[in-house]
């Protein structure tokens, strides 16, 4: 199953597909497509401690992820007027500008949830199929 909508300016990005996702009870699902512009960007880089962000128009080249009621993992790259990419983690606080076009693709027969790992030192993905004992368990602990 495909979902489809359109955020519009002062949204926030991240914010706004976690909502979408939450509200519609997304288990499990990956960004399909998102295109559009910003006008505030914030991600953090590779390191996984450094946060950078940015006030200027920029296209939304790519946005990617896994999204899960239980937890949304987003990419995304930017582009800006001298078309120079960059791009990370997505974090909250990316402001869309004139429209943001968003494509879920929601995996019915799964569940995405997310689980410390003491290796990354994240909440790291774990899939498990829909209504697995794992999954219901899961599903109770999250508040």
């Amino acid at each position: 199953m495909y979902h489809c909508f359109r955020l519009h300016r002062g949204q926030d990005l991240y914010e706004a597909v976690e909502a979408y996702v939450n509200a519609h009870h997304i288990a499990a699902g990956a960004v399909v497509s998102g295109v559009g512009c910003v006008s505030r960007w914030r991600l953090r880089d590779a390191t996984g401690v450094r946060v950078r962000s940015g006030e200027e128009d920029v296209e939304i080249v790519s946005l990617m992820g896994t999204v899960s009621e239980h937890g949304c993992h987003l990419h995304a790259s930017f582009s800006r007027a001298d078309l120079t990419a960059f791009g990370g983690h997505l974090l909250p606080g990316c402001i869309v500008n004139t429209t943001a076009e968003i494509v879920l693709a929601e995996i019915p027969d799964r569940v995405f949830t997310r689980q410390p790992d003491s290796e990354t030192g994240y909440d790291e993905l774990v899939i498990a199929p829909a209504g697995s004992k794992e999954t219901m368990k899961d599903r109770r602990e999250q508040p």
